[in-house]
Order: C-alpha cells, then sequence, then structure tokens
C-alpha cells in the first residue's frame, strides 16, 4: 500500500510539473463585439512654465485661446501685446474604456502643438474631450508628468526624452456614458486579432464543447458568430467572462518580416524551406593613412612638407557553403546562417534570395 501511494503522489508531482500547452486564452487572441475603447481628443491649455512655453509671436493659436480663455473668466486683453512664455496650446488625448461610467477617471496624454519647449511643471486647464460624434465624454485637468527634460545654457543644451509629450494619471473624468446593452444581445461576435481560418475553427469547436451544443458558427476568417444560449439570456456577461478563459492554440501563417532600416528579421514557427545551397561571402576594404613628414637639411632653403601615405588592402574571408535540407525548420535555418558568419543585413539579403530561388515556402513582409 505505502508502494501505491508513493507512485501515486509522483503521478500527481509529475502531472502538476508538466509543462502547459501552447495555447493562449481567447481573451488574448480576440475581441467580443461591443466591448472596445473610444478614442477622445480635446484641444487646451497648459500654464504655469517656466519660460519654456510657445512663443506668442509665432504661435498665433496659442494667443487667441490665451485670450479667449482671458475673455471668459472677466479679463480683457484684446489689442494688447502678450508676451508670456509660461503658457502653451496642447492636444489632449485619451481613450474611454469599454462601459466606462459617469464620474470614473481616466488617463490622458497632452503633446504640445506649437514651439514650446517643455511642458514640465505646467498645469492643464480644464479642457473637453470630444468623442468621434462631437460629444463631450469627459474633461481633463491636472499637472503635467513628463518623462523627459531640456537643459540649455548659452553654448551647449541637453535633452533627455521627449519634454514636450507628457500625461496626467486619472487626469479626466468621465461625464457621458456609452450606451450599449450587452444583454439585450442574442448572437454575440468575436472578432479575432489575427484573421486565420483555422484560428477561428478552433474557436468555434473550444466554445461548442464549452457549452455541450453547437451555438458559434465561422463567419469569416476573422469572426467567429456565438448565438447565445436560454440558460444565459439575460447574463451575457457571465457567458462572456466564462468564454475568455477558454484556451484555444492560435495557427499562423508561415512568414517572414524584415525591416531593412534597422536590420530587424522576425521568422515565424511555420516557416520551412526546400533543400538548397548557400554560400556568403563579404569583401573588408581597409584603407591605412600614414602621412610622412618631410624635413628639408639645414640652411637649405627648404620648406617642411607632409607627404601622404596611403595604404589600400582588400580583404575576402574564406567562402563558405551551407546545406539546407528539404523540410528545414526555423532553429535549423538560423542556425545555419549563423554557421556562415553573416549579420542581420546580410541575412535579410540570403532570405530575398532563397525566396528567388522558389526555395522557401513563406511569405515575405519587409516593413
Amino acid at each position: 500500500m505505502r508502494r501505491i501511494l508513493k507512485a501515486a503522489s509522483v503521478l500527481v508531482v509529475l502531472a502538476l510539473a508538466a509543462p502547459a500547452g501552447a495555447g493562449s486564452r481567447l481573451k488574448d487572441i480576440a475581441d467580443f463585439e461591443g466591448v472596445r475603447e473610444n478614442p477622445l481628443v480635446g484641444y487646451g491649455l497648459v500654464v504655469g512654465l517656466q519660460g519654456t512655453g510657445d512663443s506668442l509671436r509665432n504661435a498665433v493659436f496659442t494667443r487667441e485661446s490665451l485670450v479667449s480663455m482671458l475673455e471668459r473668466l472677466g479679463v480683457s486683453t484684446r489689442g494688447t501685446r502678450l508676451n508670456t512664455r509660461n503658457v502653451a496650446a496642447v492636444m489632449v488625448t485619451a481613450s474611454l474604456p469599454p462601459f466606462a461610467r459617469r464620474g470614473s477617471r481616466i488617463d490622458v496624454t497632452v503633446s504640445a502643438l506649437g514651439d514650446a519647449k517643455s511642458l514640465q511643471g505646467g498645469l492643464l486647464v480644464v479642457t473637453p474631450l470630444l468623442g468621434a460624434d462631437g460629444e463631450v465624454y469627459a474633461v481633463a485637468q491636472g499637472t503635467v508628468q513628463v518623462g523627459g527634460f531640456q537643459a540649455e545654457g548659452e553654448a551647449a543644451s541637453i535633452t533627455k526624452g521627449v519634454p514636450t509629450v507628457g500625461r496626467i494619471p486619472a487626469g479626466a473624468i468621465v461625464e457621458r456614458e456609452v450606451p450599449f446593452a450587452l444583454d439585450d444581445l442574442d448572437r454575440i461576435r468575436i472578432a479575432l486579432r489575427n484573421p486565420d481560418f483555422t484560428t477561428a475553427r478552433r474557436v468555434a469547436e473550444a466554445i461548442d464543447r464549452h457549452l455541450g451544443l453547437r451555438a458559434a458558427r465561422v463567419l469569416d476568417p476573422a469572426t467567429v458568430e456565438l448565438r447565445v444560449p436560454e440558460a444565459y439570456r439575460g447574463r451575457n456577461a457571465v457567458l462572456l467572462a466564462e468564454l475568455e478563459q477558454l484556451t484555444v492554440e492560435p495557427d499562423q501563417p508561415a512568414r517572414i518580416v524584415i525591416d531593412e532600416s534597422t536590420g530587424t528579421i522576425v521568422i515565424g514557427e511555420k516557416v520551412r524551406i526546400s533543400r538548397v545551397a548557400v554560400a556568403q561571402g563579404n569583401l573588408t576594404v581597409r584603407v591605412r593613412e600614414a602621412p610622412q613628414v618631410s624635413q628639408p637639411p639645414a640652411l637649405s632653403g627648404g620648406t617642411t612638407a607632409v607627404v601622404p601615405r596611403t595604404e589600400v588592402r582588400a580583404e575576402e574571408p574564406a567562402p563558405k557553403l551551407a546545406v539546407l535540407d528539404t523540410g528545414t525548420t526555423l532553429e535549423e535555418l538560423v542556425d545555419g546562417l549563423n554557421a556562415l558568419g553573416v549579420g542581420p543585413r546580410d541575412m535579410i539579403a540570403i532570405i530575398q534570395a532563397i525566396r528567388a530561388a522558389g526555395a522557401l515556402q513563406a511569405d515575405i513582409e519587409v516593413m
């Protein structure tokens, strides 16, 4: 009996220690209909800057906005010459979370519009935030927090980060709610973030297994439609809470993404190549300057001169040839390219050459 119990405990430990599958939660690969953010935008003024704001002579919109704000507060400044650099015109952006209720707070981002040098230490005055329909959904105000800084003197200056962009955590109060009756839906659509027929079919099958009935169907590579079961009518939030925890293994096409500007290469797991031989060599040219000074003898009347001496040498490493067999995987492809001793930019040329030879079974996307 002790041996049986000991063996059973070992099996339990091994089961708990077994690695999880490669599946992802449904909430991480798809979005539910109606559960979405809404962008907000507004125009406002940041005051209290230490001489780093807009130049009112160049930024006409800042001057007009300042005059209009003062007039609303009972101060008339029209016809006078304003010469302050403590004010900056800014664009205020935010995202209204789904089902945000009136009175809740959201973060906002503040970005300078004019020639302000820094928003550090500034205060955003009351700024309405508008939605795409032109209605005011939130009102922002607060102290701007800037991650970068700028310091300068008469002969030098230093700038770190972007001092003309800042954030106000919880800087806006929601004043209007976006109406959406989630419980009134009898059909819910699930949108995949990476459209794929195989992934959509797996999502529909996982939902049907969880509910124990055929309630989901694939409409297209990006959409799965779910018919709300009778047991969940009026409780769609509970249904979505259960579905978003389902584990689905997403499929992906064979694709290679190349960013030639930075030399970045991202190779998908499904990339395969046919049998092909690859050779790569770099020609290195080295130029060495060793000027010599020509000194004439004493009392000769000559002048000292610098005589140029240039040494040019061309080196080409020994050629290497690597054979990549049919069905080569991602790991083998990378190992083969690394065996040639090539860098990222040379790898880009090799990958494009393999594709031109018809030996690459993948799409190449150049950014």
